[in-house]
This record gives C-alpha cells, sequence and structure tokens, in this order.
C-alpha cells in the first residue's frame, strides 16, 4: 500500500495563513516525486478560502470541524492529527515552523514513534526519499538530516518554499468531519494582536530596529520605512526585552525566524542570536554606525552611518519613486 503524505494547514480566524500554501505547494511537489498520495487536514470551524486548496495541487482535504477549535488547542490538534495519519498509513507530514507547528509537530512525533526535523529551509527527494537541511549552531551552519523512521516528520520556515499555483486546477475534495468531544485539555482561550499589523513570520520584507535607535519614541523611523517599503515591523531581543517592541515583533534564535525577500536591520549590531533567526533572508541591508558590527558579515549591502539621517533620507527617496512609478504608470494609462 502506498503510504500518504500529509499537509498540516494552519488557519487563524476563519482563514488559511500564507504558510499554509507554501505547505500545500511542498507536498503536492514531494508526492509527485516519491509516488505519494497526498491530502491536507485543516482544524477549525468556518474556514473561508479552505476552497483554494486545489491551486496548489492537492485535491484531497479533511477538514475537522468543531466552534470549540477555531482557536488552538495542542492536546485536540494533537489527537485529531495522531488519529488520522495512523489511519491514512501516513508515511510523511509536514507542519509549518511557525509558532503552532513548533509546539505541535514534537508532540505529534511522540504519539506517532516518528522522527522529526524543525525549521527545514531545504527538502530534497532526489534519493528516494526526503533528505532536509537546517540550520544548526544559532544559524552558523547548515546540516543534512535523513530520517530512519517508518514515519518522518517535517516542519518549514515560512517565505522559503514558495506557494505554487498549478496550471491544471482539479476538483477539491473536502471531507467534513465533525471533531465531538475534543481533548481540550490544554487550549488559547485568548489571541491579542495589533490590528493591521504585518506577522513578522510571513512577511516579504521586514525592516527592524534595534538598541541603535536609542528608545521607543524614535521607532516611528523604522515603522515609516517600513510603511513605505510595504513591509513589517521587526525588532532585536534587546529592543524587546527592554519593553519597547512587543515579542511578536522580535526576530531571532528566542522570537521568529524569517526568510524574507528583504531584511533591513536599523541599528542592530547583529548578535548571534539575532542571525539565527534572519541569515536565511534573500536579500539583507544593514544600516549601523559601526563599520565593524557583526551584522556587516552577513548582509548583502551595508551602509555605515547614523541611522537618525539615513532612515528619514531612505523613506523619504523610496515615497519619492513609488510615486514616480504610480505617476508614469498613470500618465501610460491615460495616452
Amino acid at each position: 500500500m502506498t503510504k500518504k503524505i500529509i499537509g498540516i494547514l494552519e488557519q487563524r480566524e476563519g482563514k488559511l495563513k500564507k504558510v499554509s500554501f507554501e505547505v500545500l505547494s511542498l507536498v503536492s511537489r514531494l508526492a509527485s516525486q516519491l509516488n505519494l498520495n497526498s491530502e491536507a487536514i485543516a482544524i477549525g470551524n468556518e474556514i473561508e478560502n479552505i476552497n483554494e486548496i486545489s491551486k496548489y495541487g492537492i485535491t484531497n482535504v479533511t477538514h475537522y470541524k468543531n466552534n470549540k477549535l477555531e482557536l488552538y488547542s495542542s492536546s485536540a490538534y494533537r489527537e485529531i492529527i495522531t488519529n488520522h495519519a495512523k489511519e491514512a498509513d501516513a508515511g510523511y507530514i509536514i507542519f509549518p515552523d511557525t509558532a503552532l507547528g513548533r509546539d505541535l509537530a514534537p508532540r505529534v512525533s511522540v504519539r506517532l514513534n516518528a522522527g522529526c526535523i524543525i525549521d527545514c529551509i531545504k527538502v530534497d527527494s532526489s534519493s528516494g526519499d526526503i533528505t532536509a537541511v537546517r540550520p544548526v549552531y544559532s544559524g552558523k551552519a547548515l546540516i543534512e538530516v535523513k530520517l530512519k523512521s517508518a514515519v518522518k516528520v517535517l516542519t518549514i520556515r515560512p517565505n522559503v518554499f514558495k506557494a505554487v499555483i498549478t496550471e491544471k486546477t482539479a476538483e477539491l475534495n473536502i471531507t467534513v468531519k465533525d471533531a465531538a468531544l475534543p481533548d481540550l485539555k490544554t487550549r488559547v482561550v485568548k489571541i491579542k494582536k495589533s490590528d493591521g499589523k504585518l506577522d513578522v513570520a510571513e512577511a516579504d520584507i521586514i525592516v527592524s530596529g534595534g538598541r541603535g535607535l536609542k528608545g521607543p519614541e524614535n521607532f516611528y523611523l523604522v515603522e515609516n520605512l517600513a510603511e513605505a517599503l510595504g513591509g513589517a515591523v521587526g525588532a532585536s531581543r534587546a529592543v524587546v526585552d527592554a519593553g519597547w517592541r512587543p515579542h511578536s515583533d522580535q526576530v531571532g534564535l528566542t522570537g521568529k525566524s524569517v526568510s524574507p525577500s528583504l531584511y533591513v536591520a536599523c541599528g542592530i549590531s547583529g548578535a548571534i542570536h539575532h542571525l539565527a533567526g534572519m541569515s536565511s533572508s534573500k536579500y539583507i541591508v544593514a544600516i549601523n554606525k559601526d563599520k565593524d558590527a557583526p551584522i556587516f558579515s552577513v548582509a548583502d549591502y551595508g551602509i555605515v552611518g547614523d541611522i537618525f539621517d539615513i532612515l528619514p533620507t531612505l523613506t523619504k527617496e523610496i515615497k519619492r519613486l513609488k510615486y514616480k512609478e504610480l505617476g508614469d504608470l498613470f500618465e501610460e494609462n491615460s495616452m
């Protein structure tokens, strides 16, 4: 019997997160390369964009539905996924490497006696099995890992594996199951978030600030640049520990690991625990008055100077270029 590869989808407030579609694309690719049956699991209540799943190569999804599961419950989610994986004879289970995925994947692994690789930034199947690459030693090195267990569990870093829409969209088969009497020994009772803010874990552009800003009252400089670029605001651990920014903004080993297309570090020295969380970004721009700051060792572009002079100038120039581009587009369309 052909084993299955299963993608675990994450929803927030009744909507699948961006990283869920990245999981779907990877599951679809691996299923094709390894000749596996594929499916996805979504847990929650109403999920408004669940029909978009088929765009990413997966045609079968099981939706475990219960209004008590709208918010995350580690005990309930663990039992649902574990029981489903056993019934489906799953060989591979792919989670997003989010706060939920990092908490849930090891719990499921223990129940399934499965090996687990977290924070994968590359997954290869050319050998006929899955080999994953993940950072180690606080991001200073990469290691290739191949599991020998019968069931294999992986979490993938957001923004690394792109969500690719397939050319042909097949009909989606959604099986809705009532998750009656879920195990709610542990559960999230409330989520507090800043309205309108982009999640740094999923943002394609991030502008982060450090102690070089000298105080929380100056973080508007980072916020203005992030707004001009259409990105999210991040922060170093020192800034969060000082109470300048919420923990949800923290990038690094004890915060969130990110892989945006563009990461701008403003007044961040580049301690190893910070580099571990952002060094896989496609392009890194560092702005610091200390030319010997460790952040420059991973930066693609570096600016040595006073951030209080550079950030306003950079923000103004980006806005000017954007407005010029919009003006040119308007003229082109009106011709």
